[in-house]
Order: structure tokens, then sequence, then C-alpha cells
């Protein structure tokens, strides 16, 4: 099996992939329909995992054909914090996840560096009247009292400046996959039905869809093909590509720790996760096959082959964003008229984006794109340094440039003329800025929900966009780092006073020309409607989860 551009796909060598949820390894593109669906426990105990796992068998990892595959349906879930305490999980292991995961994402700090809310107001990035649903996780108010700090050194929520609350609660997300619109939905309601009489309801629920092109691709709904650029995770002992250890790609090559907790990460140490203490009297941990932990002793390892997840309901504006290009567009040919006969609504949208609707990266001379690769699949084998030193194809500010900016944040010395020279850049100083950003990737799993728009200009008041599904083990330098350091830093790169013009609030664009400097005025077309972090377990972790 090939992934996108013909390169042979990642694998988890046996036994590691029976023991991991096979999300971690694939979106199931194979299997373009399903549902993400939301479950609050209305209920203390396993009772409902033990009847959910009879009608939603989780996925593995094991490649196609194995002895677990499901032909025609997968499943993959995962737990809030929140979730993991209605299920039973003692105290002592509930303390041991991660900061960010026991804080969750509506932690006031948390939402100040994520862009969704400022001194007790919703930002114009999140849905009018806050998010609607979310894990409820309640402030750390004994550690508030403790004087602990959070990640950065900055204070915990006051416990009298409660966290922020949503209507809906998740405990758990089950996500399904099938090859047919039908049976998904069929699917999801046999799972509602089997978990009321064990302490658990659907809350909320989201059919999801791919409709990938004649290459694989599938686009997003403001029409341009998304989950491109994907990390490839390489791991010596662990990771195989076509039966042989995996080595460090080039470019995309991402240490699996990166992903998987357990494994080295980006920092050449194992990446850290859960523990539960080791138990005499009952045996669970050893019922369950979880290891003893490798360097807490008394401990097993609930957190190996898991890794940490982030979710976020992201509602597209189709007709706001398009309209905006289009005004744009008109606004550059009114006030240049004999400069910009070449622009027009497709060309800034694609300077948004950064790429061509096909997913083909725009480059310099400006106005081509890179050529794609034999079949028609988009070139992702580049580095921006050497490519495009200056944004004139792909702008500095452009989504793919922010949420993933490679070498582009390489310093370019001066010439003796006293202009940036980039053929000054050493190789050496291209790979150790390379080798920066790559420890920020993010293993992305998420899919569009919502009919497709009939009139790209024209709203229709149907609710459509992006679940937003993302893997990483180390939350606050991952995930929430692309979203505040990269995609909201106003100063990111040679840039002042702009944000992501895709995903972030209304403001300024810079799109560079030679010799024309021009800038757009764009508006929000994403608004965040739920959102947590959740706990993707292994499998021996989910057996000890059924346990409790």
């Amino acid at each position: 099996m090939s992934g996108r551009g013909g390169k042979p796909s990642w694998k988890l060598r046996p036994p590691i992939d029976a023991a991991t949820q096979g999300l971690v390894v694939t979106g199931f593109g194979s299997l373009e329909f399903g549902w993400a669906v939301f479950i609050e426990l209305t209920g203390q105990g396993a009772d409902w995992l033990r009847a959910l796992r009879e009608v939603a068998p989780i996925t593995s990892a094991v490649p196609p054909g194995g002895p677990e595959a499901r032909p025609g349906r997968a499943a993959a879930i995962a737990f809030t914090w929140t979730g993991l305490q209605r299920t039973g999980l003692e105290e002592a292991a509930l303390a041991s996840f991660s900061r960010p995961f026991r804080e969750g994402m509506m932690q006031e700090d948390r939402l100040r560096r994520l862009g969704d809310r400022r001194e007790d107001s919703w930002l114009e990035t999140v849905i009018e009247g806050g998010p609607h649903w979310s894990g409820n996780t309640p402030p750390p108010e004994r550690e508030a009292a403790q004087g602990r700090t959070a990640a950065f050194d900055v204070p915990v929520s006051d416990p009298g400046h409660p966290v922020p609350r949503t209507p809906k609660t998740a405990h758990a997300l089950l996500l399904l996959y099938a090859r047919d619109e039908a049976d998904a939905r069929d699917w999801r309601d046999e799972v509602g039905e089997t978990l009321a009489p064990h302490g658990g309801r659907i809350v909320h629920s989201l059919p999801l869809v791919l409709d990938p092109n004649h290459i694989g691709v599938s686009s997003e709904h403001f029409g341009f093909a998304d989950g491109l650029s994907q990390p490839e995770p390489y791991d010596d002992d662990a990771v195989t590509v076509e039966g042989v250890p995996a080595k460090r790609d080039e470019l995309q090559g991402v240490p699996l720790g990166e992903f998987l907790i357990g494994y080295p990460n980006g920092h050449q140490e194992p990446a850290p996760g859960p523990v539960v203490p080791g138990r005499e009297s009952d045996g669970r941990p050893a019922d369950a096959k979880l290891p003893p932990h490798a360097r807490a002793e008394g401990f097993f390892d609930l957190g190996l082959n898991g890794s940490y997840m982030v979710v976020r309901e992201l509602k597209q504006d189709v007709a706001a964003f398009w309209n905006s290009m289009y005004d744009n567009a008109s606004h550059i040919k009114a006030e240049d008229p004999g400069n910009s006969g070449h622009i027009d609504a497709e060309w800034i949208a694609e300077r948004v984006i950064g790429r061509n609707r096909d997913g083909h990266l725009l480059c310099t001379p400006a106005g081509r794109y890179r050529d794609p690769l034999p079949g028609g699949a988009p070139d992702n084998a580049f580095r921006f340094s050497r490519s495009d030193p200056h944004g004139v194809g792909c702008p500095p500010g452009s989504h793919v440039r922010r949420a993933n900016p490679r070498d582009a944040l390489t310093p370019i010395p001066i010439g003796r003329d006293g202009f940036p020279d980039p053929g000054k850049v050493t190789d050496d100083a291209r790979e150790a800025l390379l080798r920066a950003a790559n420890n920020h990737r993010i293993l992305r799993r998420g899919r569009k929900f919502g009919p497709k728009i009939a009139d790209e200009r024209e709203p229709d008041g149907k609710d459509r966009g992006l679940l937003f599904v993302c893997l990483n083990t180390d939350i606050a330098r991952q995930f929430e780092f692309v979203q505040q350091t990269w995609l909201l830093n106003r100063d990111f790169d040679t840039l002042h006073g702009e944000v992501d013009a895709l995903v972030g609030p209304a403001g300024p664009m810079t799109i560079r020309e030679e010799p024309l400097r021009r800038t757009v005025n764009v508006k929000t077309f994403v608004q965040m409607a739920g959102g947590e972090y959740f706990f993707l377990p292994s499998l021996p972790a989910l057996d000890y989860l059924a346990l409790l």
C-alpha cells in the first residue's frame, strides 16, 4: 500500500501494531463515510465501555488483511480527562497525565494561547455565545491552593475565576468509518441504542466524509486539497516501510515519539505518558497486559502505544471566504488598473492558502505552481529557503507556510550590496532550522463535515466545516506551539501585525510580488464550535479501562 505521491506507507512493527489503535497509522482513507460520536457518561464505571466494544470493536494498527481487520468498517475511541474520571480511573493515575490534558482546552490560559478567549470574552474566531461542547474539565483548585503553576510558568486558574463551561459535555469521542453512508449512519444509531441502558448517551455527532479525487486527495469546503504534507514517523525498532526499518526522510521525517507515547521523541527521550499503580489484590494491569513501566518502579505503563488527540470542531463560512476574495480582487483592480490584469478571486485565495485547488504549491517565478509528481500528485519535497526564500511565490503569511514553515525561518545574511543574499545561507543552517521546525509537527487525522455548498458565493445557512483531529505526545510543544507561535503570531517571519488569514481573525495579509507588495484585508472565515484534548489509549490500556 502506498501513500500519496506513490511513496510507501509507514507501518508499525509487530507486536506494536496489534497493541496500537489503527488511527495512529492511517486515516482510513478507503472508508469514505463516517461519524464523530461525542459521548456523555451519565453514570460511573466502565459498564458503558464494555457494552460499546461489543458493537464497535476498536480497530488495531495491524495492516489490512491481518487477523483483526474488519472489512468495510473501522473505529477509534479517545477519552477526555473527565471521561477517564467517570470511567473509574483512580486519582493517582489521573494525576500522571500531562498538564495540558489535565487542564483541558477550556482552561483560561490555554484558551488565550489558542486565540479563543480573552478576559472573559470569546473572540470572533469562536461561534457566537461560545463553543457548545468540551470535556468540561474542572479547574485544578487543589493545585492552585498549593501555589503550583501551569505550563510555561503561567499561574493556574484561580478557583474564584472558574473555567468556562459548555452546554454539552464530551467524556469520550468514538470515530466510526464505513464504506457506505447508510451503513455509517446505522452504525451510529446502533451505538446510541447500546449506550442508553449502560450509562452513556450521544450528546453530539457529526457526519464525516471524504471525497477523494483521482489521486486520492480530498478537498475541504473552501475547495482546496487538504491533508497534504504529513510527517513521516521513523524508529529503527518500531516503524517499517516495505518491511525494512524506516529511516528519516530528510524533509518530513519525525521521530515516532512525537506521535506515540513511549518512543524517542525529537529530544531523544522517551515521550512520557500516564501510569497506574501496581496492584497485587486484583491483578487488573496484568489482566489487561499492561507492561511494567520502564522507569517508574511499582507502576504499570498506561500510556505506552497511546497518544494525545486534539479535537476542534471548526465551522467554515464558504460564502464569506469567497466573497472576501472577490471584494479584494475588485479593490486591487480599481486601485491599480494597469498592473492587476492577472489578479482575480482565485489568485488571492491561492495566496491565502499557499497552494492551488489541486494542492500544488505556489512557487517562483510568481504565478507558477510546483510541478506535480508522476501521476499528478503534489510534490512536497521542497525547502522554502532554497525554492522561495523571499516568499514571492508562496507568501510568508500563507496558511501552508505558517502551519509548516520547514526551513523558511532560516535567517538570510546580508550581501555586500546591502541586500539579503539567500546564497550565503549554509546547508547546516537550513538543516538545523528544518529539524527545529519538525519538533513541532502534528499528525493530522481530521475530516470535513456537512454538505458541499451549491454556490460558493451564496450563503445557504447549513453547517459545514472541518473536524480537526491531530495526534501528538506533547500538546504544548506541538499543537499549541503551531497555533500560537506560527498561525496566530502577529510577528511571524518578516511580517508585522498579521495572523493566518485562513483561520485567524479579520485583518491584513501581505502578498509579495516583484516589484510590488500588495495588502488584502480578510475577514473571519473559520470559527471554533467545540474542542477538547483527548487521550487515545492503546488496546491494552483500553482493556484495562474496561476492567474498572
